[in-house]
């Protein structure tokens, strides 16, 4: 049974630093390219930013290109979000997701196989 689990979310101030972890169990990431999506209150859910299997290639949202970095651990079978000079619209539930990738480039659409349940990181203005 394949989980993924986020942690790390919460209440920061606008201009603050946040960091988001995304555990995996039932499946070994390092053949899973990884994206990470948010829906924010009254919102569709959208894209911000994925990461290839082998944790070299990254693509971003254009919203938050420049101040969110994803990352990969293939050995702790985890991802992360790093977070900077978060905005009050940054605000919304953060979701991971994983799909089987046969090769090293990124579809940052998927379609992803596997969603976790989300985290919730709210920006005060």
């Amino acid at each position: 049974q394949v989980q993924l689990s986020e942690s790390g979310g919460g209440l920061v101030q606008a201009g603050a630093s946040l960091s988001l972890s995304c555990a995996a169990s039932g499946v070994v990431l390092s053949r899973y390219a990884m994206g990470w999506f948010r829906q924010g209150p009254g919102k569709e859910r959208e894209f911000v930013a994925a990461i290839n299997w082998s944790g070299d290639r990254t693509y971003y949202a254009d919203s938050v290109k420049g101040r969110f970095t994803v990352s990969k651990d293939n050995a702790k079978n985890t991802v992360a979000l790093q977070m900077s000079s978060l905005k009050p619209d940054d605000t919304a539930v953060y979701y991971c997701a994983a799909y089987y990738s046969a090769n090293s480039n990124i579809n940052p659409q998927g379609p992803y196989a596997y969603w976790g349940q989300g985290t919730q990181v709210t920006v005060s203005s």
